[in-house]
């Protein structure tokens, strides 16, 4: 590695260098499609995500650096206030805002975690509205001044819809989680009560609304099966499904089953 990179923390999925105001990465089947999603979403307005520079000398993306502070999971308290959460979600709407009008060229190639799941998943919706973010971990967005300010890491960015895109928003940040793994924080917080929060700072339409818990709870149901068919097909997600994420798939699905009645009630 050249003296001028700095390794940043990646999660162990994909090698990430700082280089001056850049940041390089591995060039991937679907890098082309992100950097011309990205292209899009800095024409149309939204600038809180890097910008997409092209390709270096070793065959690595380039993207701009994004300056600001990544929180690390579990989320720390002064990211769990309700002010935060309104904060992402406006951002997150801005960002589906500029990317309605992007239409994915013939060739598109959308990134996954890997594996194939044995099991039938639940669709999540009829048809795809636009492409959106669909990662939105701790680790994914950058705060400034105590708030977030801006989305890296696009990988798992795919065509979904509006609904499905705030529901992975929600699983990390109301969130849509068992007690017992959530940050302390938030292990007795008013789940329902940030849902709704998170909604109204939205400004979902009623039938989007009533989209959002079927949704969730197919989406936790999902994540079981897609976990365990990415754990069976890489080392990585192997030692994190070893490690812990088995259990907490599996009690996210629980809770958030059990819960959907209540969820239902407070969004209607």
């Amino acid at each position: 590695m050249a003296d001028d990179e700095v390794v940043l923390a990646t999660g162990g999925v994909t090698h990430v260098v700082r280089v001056g105001p850049t940041v390089r990465r591995p060039w991937r089947p679907f890098t082309a499609t992100i950097q011309s999603y990205l292209g899009h979403l800095h024409e149309h307005g939204f600038d809180a995500a890097p910008l997409p520079l092209g390709v270096d000398d070793r065959g690595r993306e380039v993207l701009s650096y994004v300056p600001g502070h990544v929180p690390l999971d579990p989320l720390p308290d002064d990211t769990t206030t309700d002010e935060v959460l309104v904060a992402l979600v406006r951002l997150v709407r801005r960002l589906h805002d500029a990317a309605q009008s992007w239409v994915p060229p013939s060739d598109a190639v959308f990134g996954g975690i890997p594996g194939r799941s044995a099991s039938p998943l639940e669709p999540l919706f009829d048809r795809p509205e636009l492409v959106a973010h669909q990662d939105y971990c701790p680790g994914n967005v950058v705060f400034r001044e105590g708030l977030p300010a801006a989305l890296i890491d696009f990988d798992l960015a795919r065509p979904t819809t509006r609904v499905a895109d705030l529901v992975n928003l929600l699983h990390w940040w109301a969130p849509l989680q068992h007690p017992v793994d959530r940050a302390p924080a938030l292990a007795e917080v008013d789940v329902a009560a940030r849902v709704r929060v998170a909604v109204d700072a939205y400004g979902l339409t009623p039938d989007q609304r009533a989209q959002v818990v079927p949704v969730a709870v197919a989406r936790a149901r999902n994540s079981v099966h897609t976990m365990r068919a990415a754990a069976e097909a890489d080392p990585v997600f192997r030692a994190w499904w070893e490690s812990g994420t088995a259990e907490k798939v599996t009690r996210t699905r629980d809770w958030v089953t059990a819960q959907s009645p209540r969820l239902a009630a407070t969004l209607a």
